[in-house]
C-alpha cells in the first residue's frame, strides 16, 4: 500500500469514525445486562477445548436460569393471551415484529403457528411477522436497516397493519430502533393496547436513550420486561435473550387458542420446558461438536438437512454468520461468492420457490419498493438462497475440492434425532408443545454452534471477538471489547473516540471474516508499546504502527 492510498485510507477512517461518534450516545449500550460477561461462562473458549461435557453443564446452567425469569412473568403472559384471544375473535391480525434475532423469533412464530392450526382454520392467515429488511434479513443481515425507527413503521404501514389488529413488538436489548418504530406507530393505526417485550431493566433504559422512553412510558403499550442478565457469549442475544422472548410471546399465543387460558396452564408450559431441559443427557451432543468442529478444521464444509425443523435449525446456521464473522450462506446469481462453512436443505423440496414456500408456509415477503434496498433484499435476491434438493449438488459443483458433509435433523418417535457421520443421538420430547419442542431444540442448536466455534477460536472467555461491525449498537460493541482487552493488559492510555478511530481503521483494512475487535486490538497495543519505548514523551496514536501489515493489503 502506498503512502498516497494509507493517507486516503486513514481520512475515510476519520471521516467514518467521526460520523459515528456524533450519534454514538444513542447506541452506548455497555451498561445494560444483555451486553456484560456472565460470570459463569468467563471460560467458555477453554473449556470448548478441553472439556466440552463441562461446557454443556454450564451452557444449560444460563439457559435454566433465564427459562425461571419467564416463569416469574406467567401473570403478564395470561394478559398477554386474553389480549391476543380478543383480538382474534373480533377478526383482527396478531402481528410479531422484531429485528435480528427476534426478528427470526416472528416469523417463526408465524411458521409454527401454521403448522399447529393448520391450513383450513380460519385463523391461519391472522398471525403475521414482520422482519427488520424483509424475509431475506433471515438468510443474511441487511446493514443498518435496524438503526432507522421510520423503517419500521413503514413497513408496518406497507404490512397492511389497520384498525383491530394487534402488534407484539420483541427486542432483546429493549433499545432497538425499528422495532420501537414500529411499536410507536401501531397505536396511531388500532386502537388496541399493543405489547412491548425486552430484556433490559426499564428504570435504564428510560434514563438512557430517549426513544426507550417514548416506548416504555406510551400508555398504548403495554409491557413484559424479561430482564436474564448477561448472555452465555457477552452481547449473543441470539441465545438467552431471543430464548425467554420466544418463550413468552409463544406461549401467549397458543393459548390465546384455548377456551379459557389461565395461568396454570402458562405456567405448567413453562415449568415442563424448564425441568425437560435441566433433566436433558447433553452427552451425547459432545460428540457432534468435535466432528463439526474437526470438519470446519479440516476445510471441509456442511449440510443441514431437516424436513421438520427448517426455520429452527436455519435460524441457527444463519446467526453463526454474524456473530462470529462467518461467511454468510452463498447466493446462487453470484458466481464468485466465497462459500460458507454450513448451508440448509429441505429434501422434500425440489426449487428454491418452493423451499421458501414450504420453510415459511407461506410465500415469502422480500423488500420491494426500497430503492436503496432492494438490491440486497428484493425479490431477485431472494430467489438466490436456495434451500431445495439442488443445493447440495451445486456447492460441490462450485468446489469440488471441497469435501461436504450431512448433518441430519429429523423428527423421530417421540424425539429429536440427530445423525452426523457415524454419530446418532436422540434428545427426547416427550410431553412438550410444538412451540417447546422447538425451543428444546433452538438451545440445543444455540450451545452446539457456540461451541464449536469456540474450538475453532471464533471469541475469547465468552467475548465475541469476532463480531461483526454491520449497525451501531455493533460498532459499539466492537469498540468496547477492544477497550475491555486492552484493559486486561493494563493499557488505559486509549479513550472511547481512539479505539473507535483505530476500530474503523481496521474495519477499512480488513479481508474478509478478519476479527476486527483482535485487529484493533493487536494494532493498538502494537502502537502503545512503541510508543513507550519510544523517545520520551511520545504520544499514544491510534494505527501509528500497523504501516507494516497496511503494507500487506492490497
Amino acid at each position: 500500500m502506498t503512502t498516497t492510498n494509507l493517507h486516503q485510507l486513514e481520512t475515510t477512517a476519520k471521516q467514518k469514525a467521526n460520523e459515528f461518534l456524533e450519534i454514538a450516545g444513542q447506541f452506548r449500550l455497555g451498561d445494560l445486562p444483555t451486553e456484560s460477561q456472565h460470570p459463569k461462562t468467563k471460560n467458555l473458549s477453554t473449556l470448548a477445548l478441553n472439556d466440552v461435557e463441562q461446557a454443556l453443564r454450564v451452557m444449560r446452567e444460563v439457559d435454566c436460569d433465564a427459562l425461571r425469569i419467564t416463569h416469574e412473568k406467567c401473570s403478564d403472559i395470561l394478559k398477554l393471551a386474553h389480549s391476543m384471544q380478543q383480538t382474534l375473535k373480533s377478526g383482527g391480525r396478531i402481528f410479531f415484529v422484531g429485528c435480528g434475532a427476534t426478528g427470526r423469533l416472528s416469523l417463526s412464530l408465524e411458521v409454527l403457528w401454521k403448522e399447529a392450526v393448520g391450513p383450513n382454520h380460519s385463523w391461519h392467515d391472522n398471525v403475521r411477522s414482520l422482519m427488520a429488511g424483509g424475509d431475506v434479513a433471515l438468510i443474511r443481515s441487511i446493514e443498518n436497516f435496524e438503526d432507522h425507527p421510520d423503517f419500521g413503521a413503514r413497513m408496518l404501514d406497507e404490512s397492511g397493519f389497520r384498525e383491530g389488529d394487534l402488534l407484539i413488538a420483541t427486542t432483546e436489548g429493549g433499545e432497538t430502533p425499528y422495532v420501537i418504530g414500529a411499536a410507536l406507530r401501531a397505536p396511531q393505526i388500532s386502537s388496541r393496547s399493543h405489547w412491548f417485550l425486552y430484556c433490559n431493566p426499564a428504570d435504564l433504559l428510560i434514563h438512557k436513550l430517549e426513544r426507550c422512553k417514548q416506548a416504555l412510558l406510551h400508555p398504548q403499550l403495554h409491557k413484559i420486561n424479561l430482564t436474564v442478565g448477561p448472555m452465555a457469549i457477552s452481547g449473543s442475544t441470539r441465545m438467552q435473550a431471543s430464548t425467554v422472548l420466544m418463550l413468552a410471546a409463544g406461549t401467549a399465543l397458543f393459548e390465546s387458542l384455548k377456551d379459557h387460558p389461565t395461568f396454570d396452564s402458562i405456567e405448567d408450559a413453562i415449568d415442563t420446558l424448564l425441568e425437560h431441559q435441566g433433566a436433558l443427557d447433553l452427552s451425547a451432543l459432545s460428540g457432534f461438536i468435535e466432528y463439526e468442529s474437526d470438519c470446519y478444521s479440516k476445510g471441509q464444509t456442511l449440510v443441514y438437512e431437516t424436513v421438520d425443523y427448517g426455520i429452527t435449525v436455519l435460524t441457527d446456521t444463519t446467526e453463526r454468520s454474524p456473530t462470529f464473522s462467518l461467511t454468510a450462506f452463498e447466493n446462487r446469481f453470484d458466481a464468485d461468492a466465497p462459500t460458507s462453512l454450513c448451508y440448509l436443505c429441505l429434501p422434500q423440496t425440489k426449487t428454491a420457490t418452493e423451499a421458501w414456500e414450504v420453510l415459511l408456509k407461506r410465500a415469502p415477503r422480500p423488500l420491494i419498493g426500497w430503492s436503496d434496498y432492494e438490491q440486497i433484499g428484493g425479490p431477485g435476491r431472494l430467489a438466490g438462497y436456495d434451500f431445495s434438493t439442488s443445493i447440495t449438488a451445486w456447492r460441490q459443483a462450485r468446489k469440488p475440492e471441497i469435501l461436504q458433509n450431512t448433518f441430519t435433523i429429523s423428527r423421530a418417535k417421540n424425539g429429536i434425532e440427530f445423525k452426523l457421520g457415524d454419530l446418532i443421538a436422540h434428545f427426547p420430547t416427550d410431553g412438550l408443545t410444538l412451540l417447546n419442542e422447538h425451543l428444546m431444540l433452538k438451545m440445543l442448536l444455540n450451545m452446539h454452534s457456540t461451541l464449536v466455534m469456540g474450538r475453532l477460536g471464533r471469541y475469547h472467555g465468552n467475548v465475541m471477538t469476532c463480531v461483526r461491525a454491520s449497525n451501531f449498537k455493533l460498532i459499539d460493541r466492537t469498540i468496547r471489547y477492544v477497550q475491555q482487552m486492552l484493559q486486561a493488559e493494563r493499557i488505559t492510555s486509549y479513550s472511547y473516540e481512539d479505539v473507535c478511530l483505530q476500530c474503523f481503521m481496521e474495519l477499512e483494512l480488513a479481508e474478509l471474516n478478519e476479527p476486527i475487535v483482535l485487529k484493533a486490538f493487536e494494532s493498538l497495543k502494537k502502537s502503545y508499546h512503541c510508543a513507550t519505548s519510544g523517545p520520551t514523551g511520545a504520544s499514544f496514536v491510534p494505527g501509528k504502527c500497523y504501516e507494516s501489515r497496511a503494507a500487506t493489503v492490497r
